[in-house]
């Protein structure tokens, strides 16, 4: 494989990278030049907000070909496109043959919840203090232990595995099933996994068979009755959207565990969800926060 490194302006990398597509890249990635400096620009979206740019003020393009006749070839037309002349050409590089299934999987290890609560990779061996383990490993639904709100959201539900909240489990939103699966290996008994994208849907079911676990999943229609505890690890803007939705499902006596949100985002998901309970901040990581609130 042989790797074609362009730098682009933010105005010319949309047409740059559909240009590289239709030359034959097998595939096209683009970076932030300026990543780890003091120039580094942070680009998020957000339901609700705006969308991202379509990449930054000096962004670095790495396109894949299959081999270096190819790369050049792409090179060569690209020069004499008008939309090239803000470009910088940066070289043709060989990329060392590997083995990329290994390089993947060593980029996820297990990762603490509590410390007897891991979430294990397939192939890793659990750790010695670990008493109680989701396997999972990175496939294509949201969800597989690294980042906060998933972590959060789990904690809360080993630091409850002793009370009648895991009775029945509604995870909305479920993505790869992960809550699902952490509530039914804490003992809750009837657990529904809901998402609106039916690969998240199937992601959810074969990762329950992989965990030894019996949970329900469906779509969003497929949602009913009340639940002892309510789980929804989305993002702020729907979490506000579905405040009525998703407490009309909350028992009696039960609990609303909401997660995805930023620190700062507390206020306006305090206030959306006001006429039904009284949201809190239970727990908070690198920025992000855990609310809860409790049906009483």
């Amino acid at each position: 494989m042989f790797e074609l490194q362009l730098m682009s302006p933010e105005s010319q990398v949309e047409a740059l990278c559909d240009a590289l597509d239709a030359l034959g890249a097998l595939s096209v990635s683009v970076e932030d030049a300026d990543a780890q400096t003091d120039a580094e620009q942070a680009l998020f979206g957000e339901p609700g907000m705006p969308p991202p740019k379509e990449g930054w003020q000096r962004s670095r393009i790495l396109a894949l070909f299959e081999s270096r006749e190819a790369a050049q070839s792409a090179l060569d037309l690209l020069l004499v496109q008008d939309f090239f002349a803000d470009c910088q050409v940066l070289g043709i590089q060989h990329v060392p043959e590997q083995d990329w299934v290994r390089l993947t999987q060593s980029q996820f290890a297990p990762m603490e919840v509590t410390p007897d609560f891991w979430i294990v990779p397939t192939w890793h061996e659990p750790p010695a203090q670990a008493r109680t383990v989701i396997r999972l490993d990175p496939g294509l639904a949201f969800g597989t232990g690294t980042h906060p709100t998933t972590r959060m959201c789990l904690r809360w539900i080993a630091t409850n595995r002793h009370s009648a909240h895991l009775s029945r489990v509604l995870d909305y939103g479920c993505g790869s099933g992960i809550l699902a699966i952490g509530a039914a290996k804490f003992g809750a008994t009837d657990v529904d996994a809901i998402d609106i994208d039916p690969a998240a849907v199937e992601s959810s079911v074969l990762n329950a068979q992989a965990n030894h676990v019996v949970i329900k999943t469906g779509l969003p229609e497929s949602v009913s009755g009340v639940y002892q505890t309510v789980l929804a690890n989305i993002l702020a803007t729907p979490l506000k959207v579905l405040a009525p939705l998703l407490w009309s499902h909350v028992a009696q006596g039960g609990n609303l565990v909401l997660a995805g949100i930023l620190a700062r985002q507390a206020d306006e998901l305090i206030e959306a969800y006001a006429p039904y309970c009284a949201l809190q901040v239970t727990d908070t990581e690198d920025g992000w926060i855990l609310m809860t609130a409790k049906n009483s």
